[in-house]
């Protein structure tokens, strides 16, 4: 393995405590750090798209939309719901 990505040590980590190789690790870690890299409009139209094909209601999806950007690896601005709804329809 190249001694100069820059998460070595956690492909590493990973190699050692979870059977995956080290190519394998390598993708699980691009995976990862690519998914909690989507851009926070993205990431507010998707999740209510999966949301609402759930079968929620846009009253339970926004809180719960809030509530996740918090979580987020990256946080992101705190928006209102009025800025959650205006991502999703304009």
């Amino acid at each position: 393995m190249s001694t100069s990505h820059p998460f070595e040590e956690l492909i590493v980590h990973l190699t050692r405590t979870s059977g995956l190789g080290p190519g394998e690790a390598a993708r699980v870690v691009a995976d990862v750090l690519s998914y909690f890299s989507e851009p926070v409009e993205e990431f507010v139209r998707r999740r209510h798209g999966e949301l609402k094909s759930r079968g929620l209601t846009n009253d339970e999806i926004f809180p719960r939309v809030a509530a996740e950007l918090r979580g987020r690896r990256v946080a992101a601005p705190e928006l209102s719901l009025r800025q959650l709804r205006r991502i999703v329809y304009g």
